[in-house]
């Protein structure tokens, strides 16, 4: 909420930390994807001119997650991925969101089987769903402005927002190799 004070010729714009803050937080995400399969192909079509993750914020990509704030996984993620997920996402500063890009990531789509994470809350702390297979680019813009609400609506915290991860359970299944 921003208050306009004025004082004779004056003109005083005034509001809470949290809110200026959470507006910079909001128009500022930098974006790490952590891209596996088929939604890949969907993810960089949003990611180009036509879509626009400029608007939103987003829009060059980091290439490491200590300079990143927002990761968005996309596709499947096998037992053998979700520690390297589990890290990455330990890696980013705070505070930090999570994006589900596909039905393969929010729940293991059609491959429910012993090889597929169904679901990546299980390893680590989502915020945002975008169900599809793959989901349109119009969804993945429409989760980023939930998103966007979201961190808008949040309070500034002392310190890191999220749980830790070790709370969370995380099953690998560990095979021989042959």
């Amino acid at each position: 909420m921003v208050e306009v004070l004025r004082q004779g010729q004056d003109t005083f714009l005034t509001t809470r930390a949290d809110t200026a803050i959470n507006w910079a937080r909001k128009y500022s995400m930098f974006l790490y994807p952590f891209v596996t399969a088929c939604c890949g192909m969907e993810f960089m079509s949003v990611a180009g001119p036509r879509y626009d993750l400029d608007r939103f914020g987003c829009a060059l990509p980091r290439f490491s997650p200590r300079q990143s704030d927002l990761l968005m996984v996309v596709g499947t993620i096998t037992h053998r991925q979700a520690p390297i997920l589990k890290k990455v996402y330990d890696q980013m500063a705070e505070p930090k969101w999570v994006v589900a890009f596909g039905a393969c990531t929010c729940s293991g789509g059609p491959y429910n089987n012993y090889a597929t994470v169904q679901g990546i809350d299980t390893i680590i702390p989502v915020d945002v769903y975008i169900p599809g297979c793959p989901p349109r680019p119009e969804a993945v813009l429409d989760g980023l402005i939930k998103l966007q609400a979201r961190v808008q609506a949040e309070k500034v915290p002392a310190s890191g927002r999220h749980r830790e991860t070790e709370d969370l359970p995380l099953q690998v299944v560990e095979k021989p190799v042959a």
